[in-house]
């Protein structure tokens, strides 16, 4: 993952072009990823956890499509990566949601372990979207693959 990782930062550099990530399931593990790379901050603006709808709402995720559409939903992914990129100013937003495999009392859904990205980008207002299952019992394993997916799509997208 790591080798991705720098591949994107140099292509990000070499655009110069600038990223920032509003995370929920995956808890900061992005935003990790991209700071083990050196030269980052060059390309990294903001980050946020939002682990909780009340913050997702205070970062700009409007609270009628968490409402209509639950917290875990493609919609609510792309209205996080919009918010985070107009909030830094980066030409990139990537939003991370989903729900890994326990029950959320507080936002009921049918479908367990589906995650939603979605990478918006600010120039050419376009959202690019991936959905991903989890199967793994272990939790951290389950983020890996998502940050491998992720990092594809974004991979593709800068190609």
């Amino acid at each position: 993952m790591l080798e991705d990782m720098r591949k994107i930062v140099r292509i990000l550099e070499k655009n110069h072009q600038t990223i920032s990530t509003m995370e929920s399931c995956t808890g900061g593990g992005l935003a990790n990823l991209i700071t083990n790379v050196g030269g980052a901050s060059d390309v990294f603006h903001f980050s946020a956890v939002t682990y909780s709808n009340e913050y997702k709402i205070k970062m700009g995720v409007p609270k009628e499509i968490i409402e209509k559409y639950t917290v875990y939903s493609q919609e609510t992914a792309d209205a996080m990566s919009k918010a985070i990129s107009e909030f830094s100013n980066s030409d990139y937003g990537i939003g991370i949601t989903g729900l890994l495999n326990v029950a959320d009392p507080e936002n009921p859904v049918d479908m367990k372990n589906k995650i939603y990205i979605s990478i918006y980008d600010s120039k050419l207002e376009k959202y690019y979207k991936k959905q991903i299952e989890v199967h793994e019992f272990v939790r951290y394993l389950n983020k890996n693959t998502v940050l491998r997916g992720v990092l594809a799509l974004f991979l593709e997208i800068l190609a």
